[in-house]
């Protein structure tokens, strides 16, 4: 009786204190299937990320958190969108492969016409030297969760923000949530835009080849030779020398929108399993094709800049010196539908072992289906420390519209040669470790470590891709 009376008397708050996460990761990887230079050359790539979460409780059931992140990276495949390391920027304000915020120095196009010294060399498969090698994406998000008084109900917004030297984005959200059955039974809406728009960079020859109007003897095409298959120097006055597609184009809607719509089920099963399902749909519409990306046609001629003694070796890695002008940008439709759906379920087998299980099912209007299978085993070996060993495996086929290096034809309306949207199976296995101190006994800056935890993941694809990913985290709370 005295319990019951007294209940409303005191509210447990949806967050005791103010918590802030400290999360940093290094990625690299690499592969022969570089989207930039068609579907063949260096993948090679290196990204440190960081990011800063806090979550403040500002009341007994309201939350405010904030999400900040920056991620700077060094690629092999972006550098090339300059490839010809023997050219040299001057004149107005234009350029290729600009770096972010004018980043950099003068080693490659950076915001300038191309004009070529007369010496261009490049090759798929060696870094550029250029700017565009390295870029920095920045992100941040402001969320807000109001909690009912009985716990039951919670309600959520947020507001995001991001930058990177190719495009700028911003979303906006909410969510709603409702408890059922003494919170045993969980049901989870939720709904996101994101508003894109790109500051477009595009492969140096063609960008300078609208730049120039077609004048193959000006600008970035001054003074360089451009080689026909043979190795032959061709007649920039003539028809048979390099040109892009017919009707080439830059593009011409610098929009890209996306929105989504998610909803989950939650269920705990028993006292040892959990188990949730869930599922969204996205919408995207815009210019979903990346700019940054070449297409090469099986039935048009092949035309470079270079060393002709390399253009046997192209597709190999032992080509140091030739580069393939592109025949157009990727093209892909102007909009998307997306739908993933999928299942959890999560069984406590002891108090020592517990098994989290994972199933995706993932479907698109442009023909691509995966399948995502991915297990963890918490295995708690002290009141202080957990180990997690897990594995993934995913697999998908290819897109509508994807072709590898220098098999689309130039009718088709829409033609990539991305990897990613091909067919392929990929593998990770991952080993994680973390610490808790429930008692927070390690203390700075009156905050208590309340946990640490470290995260070792190998990805290997059947395309030849591997990638290894580092990360750790540090939880605080204020005291």
């Amino acid at each position: 009786m005295a319990q019951q009376e007294n209940s409303g008397a005191y509210k447990k708050r949806v967050l005791e204190s103010t918590e802030v996460d400290i999360l940093s990761s290094y990625y690299n990887q690499d592969g022969n299937n570089a989207s930039v230079t068609g579907g063949i050359g260096s993948e090679a790539l290196n990204d440190l990320a960081s990011s800063i979460i806090v979550s403040i409780p500002l009341n007994e059931d309201d939350v405010l958190s904030v999400d900040v992140g920056i991620s700077t990276y060094t690629s092999a495949s972006s550098s090339n969108l300059n490839p010809f390391d023997g050219a040299h920027a001057s004149g107005v304000l234009s350029g290729a492969s600009r770096s972010a915020g004018g980043r950099g120095g003068d080693d490659d196009d950076e915001g300038r016409n191309i004009v070529n010294n007369g010496n261009a060399t490049g090759s798929p498969w060696i870094a550029s030297t250029g700017a565009s090698r390295k870029d920095t994406w920045g992100s941040a998000n402001v969320g807000y969760a109001h909690s009912s008084d009985d716990r039951n109900e919670i309600y959520s917004a947020n507001a995001s923000f991001a930058t990177e030297y190719d495009y700028v984005s911003m979303g906006f959200g909410g969510g709603f949530t409702k408890l059922f059955n003494e919170k045993n039974t969980e049901v989870s809406l939720k709904g996101s835009v994101y508003l894109d728009t790109w500051l477009p960079q595009y492969p140096t020859e063609l960008k300078s080849y609208v730049e120039v109007n077609g004048n193959l003897n000006a600008g970035f095409f001054t003074g360089v030779d451009i080689l026909n298959q043979n190795g032959q120097v061709t007649n920039k006055n003539s028809l048979d020398t390099w040109r892009p597609i017919d009707g080439f184009s830059l593009i011409p809607n610098k929009k890209r929108n996306s929105y989504a719509l998610s909803i989950a089920f939650s269920q705990i099963l028993g006292k040892n399993t959990q188990m949730s399902i869930f599922a969204d749909v996205v919408k995207q519409q815009g210019w979903l094709s990346n700019p940054m990306q070449r297409v090469y046609f099986a039935d048009t001629p092949s035309f470079y800049i270079g060393t002709a003694s390399d253009i046997p070796n192209y597709t190999s890695n032992q080509n140091s010196g030739v580069f393939m002008l592109a025949d157009d940008l990727e093209r892909l439709p102007d909009s998307r539908l997306k739908i993933p759906v999928g299942i959890r379920l999560n069984h406590f087998l002891n108090e020592i072992v517990s098994i989290r299980t994972y199933y995706r099912y993932y479907f698109d209007d442009w023909g691509l289906t995966a399948h995502t299978l991915n297990a963890e085993l918490p295995i708690k070996v002290s009141d202080t420390f957990t180990l997690y060993p897990s594995y993934r495996y995913y697999t998908q086929n290819q897109i509508d519209y994807f072709a590898p290096f220098k098999t689309h034809v130039s009718t088709s309306q829409f033609y990539t040669s991305d990897f990613d949207l091909s067919t392929y199976d990929a593998q990770q296995i991952g080993f994680g470790v973390s610490y808790t101190d429930i008692f927070t006994k390690f203390k700075t800056l009156g905050f208590g470590l309340k946990s640490i935890d470290f995260k070792y993941n190998n990805y290997r694809r059947n395309t030849g891709l591997k990638a290894n990913y580092v990360g750790i985290g540090f939880k605080f709370i204020l005291e």
